[in-house]
């Protein structure tokens, strides 16, 4: 039995955002598996999902610090009675190819991720998508409840605190698997507006870190507030904010032509 899990909190994502998970898991899955989803409101979640309480962080993290640090809460010694290895898939990433080998590679006892793209130097890992051993990593809770302000300071984001602290460190998927959409789907200046998001060859997830998100992209909007702009359109308006003196590098920066694939593989 092959185990996904997930976790919601608070309005970010809503139960939809759950189903089509669990739809693009089984479309692109072997065999039996599990979706189980951590979540303070399991409320319009399809009945296949397996929705659990959130598990408690037993800590406080500073108002002033970033990142999803209630994920860390999933590395407990004991999570509703779950065992054995899970694939976590965080909700703002596309499925688009089969997604066994995320089971089949590495050790069980390894904990592997994706690379954190933005910063390659630092050999930093990317939480979106990873794998680990229910219990067994233990230590990561405990540490982050024995001092949690000076831990979420110091690493800001959880990811880090995950590259920088997993004992025997972390492993990473080969890297065609996993892919973050802005980097390898959409591309830098000029390429945006030349040509549209691609598929990369070879991916499985494509991952959203940040803005935009999948249900934005599909659309062709940075955010859900954006205005859809065409590629001259967009240009037209970077010129008037330059000439205004206004924020025009992220006018520029901030725009993609509507992506279909995401469409097709981003749904229930």
């Amino acid at each position: 039995m092959k185990q996904i899990f997930c976790i919601k909190w608070g309005s970010a994502y809503g139960p939809r955002d759950v189903n089509i998970l669990y739809a693009m898991v089984a479309r692109n899955i072997t065999g039996p598996f599990q979706l189980h989803c951590f979540t303070d409101n399991a409320e319009g979640v399809r009945s296949e999902v397996i929705c659990h309480p959130l598990p408690e962080l037993g800590c406080e993290i500073p108002p002033d610090v970033p990142g999803k640090w209630p994920k860390i809460a999933l590395w407990g010694r004991e999570l509703f009675g779950l065992q054995g290895v899970a694939l976590f898939i965080d909700l703002d990433s596309v499925i688009v190819d089969n997604i066994d080998c995320y089971f089949e590679y590495g050790s069980e006892d390894d904990v592997i991720t994706a690379r954190n793209w933005l910063n390659l130097l630092s050999k930093s890992c990317q939480t979106s998508v990873f794998r680990f051993k229910i219990g067994a990593n233990a230590y990561m809770l405990d540490n982050l409840r024995a001092d949690s302000a000076t831990i979420s300071r110091k690493y800001q984001f959880e990811q880090n605190y995950v590259t920088h602290n997993v004992r025997g460190g972390v492993k990473f998927w080969p890297e065609k698997w996993t892919r973050h959409f802005r980097v390898h789907c959409l591309g830098s200046l000029p390429f945006r507006y030349l040509r549209k998001a691609i598929i990369p060859k070879g991916a499985k997830i494509i991952t959203f870190p940040g803005l935009p998100g999948p249900s934005d992209a599909v659309h062709g909007r940075w955010t859900e507030d954006s205005e859809v702009l065409t590629a001259k359109e967009n240009l037209k308006r970077v010129w008037q904010l330059y000439r205004k003196g206004g924020k025009w590098k992220r006018q520029l920066s901030c725009f993609m032509h509507r992506v279909d694939w995401i469409a097709e593989h981003w749904r229930e």
